[in-house]
């Protein structure tokens, strides 16, 4: 591992940050890759980092998680993979139509209501046209208007029925949508099952691990690893994982940063 803070430039398995001006929060964005005002040139951090890649006072650990986490990077797999894997490619499958039926239905509506218009237009118009022609006053431009206004009723209706065909579709097109998206939920809840499945298989391999590491560690420790502080726990996943990446240590529970690397047999950047 190396730091570079300003002309600072520090090398080795163990860095001793604590006299430089470095917030932890800083130190972990360069240690993951992240802009910030230090680098850090390490190993690329897996994902149990993101569990206990920087311990500090305040730091919250779900141990199931964080064990499991700690399994992976240990190339540690479980029975549910096969399944993940599936349910993980049908999602990929699965599309879910973007669709809105809104305009058709306003095409639909606006086409009824010039249907509608029309009619009351040609009504009108056979009423003068039978008036007319009762008094023998009936004119040829008055046969050519109401027949113009038949002609536009027809077409209005003629849309009026390609617009309800239109909205037949949309609204075939948003029951599949709607079909597709409560299949996507059941696979995303399948999935997400699997997953905690996944997770407290792979932790319970590790709990003899966890047990004893709290059991090792060089500070009191509760009797039940299962009530150990945050600290603790952080620390003593960190100790059954495969810590490529350096441990961010921002707490004094070792004599000095050396011990601390010694205890987790991974690189420490001490702040």
């Amino acid at each position: 591992m190396r730091l570079h803070c300003g002309e600072t430039i520090r090398e080795g398995r163990v860095v001793d940050g604590r006299d430089l001006d470095l917030s932890g929060s800083a130190v972990l964005a360069a240690v993951r890759g992240d802009d910030a005002s230090v680098t850090v040139d390490a190993a690329d951090p897996g994902p149990v980092h993101e569990r206990v890649g920087h311990v500090h006072p305040d730091v919250c650990v779900s141990i199931r998680a964080a064990l499991a986490a700690a399994a992976r990077s240990r190339g540690l797999t479980t029975p549910y993979e096969e399944r993940l894997a599936e349910i993980r490619a049908q999602l990929a499958d699965l599309s879910v139509p973007e669709t809105s039926t809104r305009t058709a239905r306003r095409a639909v509506a606006e086409r009824s209501d010039e249907v509608e218009r029309l009619d009351e237009r040609v009504s009108e118009l056979r009423g003068r046209v039978q008036a007319l022609r009762e008094r023998d006053a009936l004119s040829d431009a008055d046969e050519a208007e109401l027949d113009a206004a038949m002609r536009d009723l027809t077409d209005a209706r003629t849309e009026l029925i390609a617009a309800r065909e239109r909205l037949d579709a949309a609204n075939e097109t948003a029951r599949e949508a709607r079909d597709a998206r409560e299949r996507r939920m059941e696979m995303e809840d399948r999935l997400a099952n699997r997953r905690r499945e996944a997770r407290a298989h792979l932790a319970d391999g590790l709990r003899a691990e966890f047990r004893a590491a709290v059991d090792a560690a060089p500070w009191a420790t509760p009797a039940d690893p299962g009530e150990a502080d945050d600290v603790t726990a952080a620390l003593a996943v960190g100790r059954v994982a495969e810590l490529r990446a350096p441990v961010v240590v921002a707490c004094d529970r070792f004599a000095d940063p050396t011990a601390a690397a010694d205890w987790l047999d991974a690189p420490v950047l001490r702040l």
